[in-house]
């Protein structure tokens, strides 16, 4: 049965181990894949950060700035490099994308937030556009201090009504002992009872942390929406997510 995905995809994922540059390997890996479920009757939404990131790298700066001013002028740099680099991946698959950009305000206004959602329908519709949601970064404060879009994949979730929010990051899944390449927790019932779990170590370009995302599928889950942390450095997760198959941490949807 085709459903609909909210694929988030956090700063460490996409960015070299080493913080040098945007990880090409994983962006040519992560959109053939999500390319592959769009050829199977899947609609995806993915929630990407890494501008901010990407406009580091470009200006050459080793660390993240601290200053609001430069973090936002980053995200300004490093937003069109991403679109680029997703927009010329997803052709070689015969696919177009389309940018939206959307701060919390906007989901809580019902005028705003009409229009976003059909905008959305109206893309995903087509059969034939990935819509690349980010924050945007230069006029939000939010989620350049908090989340590295962890709350925003969730807001999506429930803006679109998605079958599934898959968070994707550098940890096998919700772990007990915090370490990211231990054992995951297969499956989680209610979110508040494995918040103390939750490590908040965050990469050298990125804000978030497990909390954050321990708090946006609460979000989703809480809307009735499941969800998936998951290792997004793993080949052929997305395929096996959409199958059904156990992977990562899996957190049951109230009904």
């Amino acid at each position: 049965m085709a459903s609909r995905f909210v694929i988030k995809l956090g700063t460490g994922l996409l960015t070299e181990p080493g913080g040098a540059g945007l990880d090409l390997r994983q962006f040519r890996r992560l959109t053939r894949e999500i390319a592959g479920l769009v050829a199977d009757g899947h609609q995806c939404v993915v929630v990407s950060s890494g501008a901010v990131g990407a406009g580091l790298m470009a200006l050459g700066l080793a660390e993240r700035p601290t200053e609001l001013a430069r973090i936002q002028a980053c995200a300004a740099i490093g937003q069109s490099r991403l679109m680029r680099l997703y927009g010329a991946l997803f052709a070689r698959r015969g696919l177009l994308v389309a940018q939206v950009l959307l701060t919390h305000s906007d989901l809580d206004s019902r005028i705003c937030y009409g229009n976003a959602r059909n905008t959305l329908e109206e893309l995903l519709g087509s059969g034939r556009v990935v819509p690349i949601i980010n924050e945007n970064d230069t006029v939000a404060v939010e989620e350049l201090r908090f989340g590295d879009n962890d709350r925003l994949s969730a807001e999506v979730a429930c803006l679109v009504r998605a079958n599934l929010l898959i968070v994707l990051t550098s940890a096998n899944g919700l772990t007990r002992d915090g370490r990211p390449d231990s054992e995951p927790i297969p499956e989680v019932e209610d979110v508040a009872s494995v918040m103390q779990f939750a490590s908040g170590s965050t990469g050298r370009f990125s804000v978030g942390g497990m909390g954050s995302k321990l708090q946006a599928v609460k979000l989703a889950v809480d809307a009735g929406i499941p969800a998936v942390i998951a290792h997004g450095r793993t080949p052929g997760l997305l395929g096996r997510i959409a199958a059904g198959e156990a992977v990562g941490t899996h957190f049951s949807a109230k009904r």
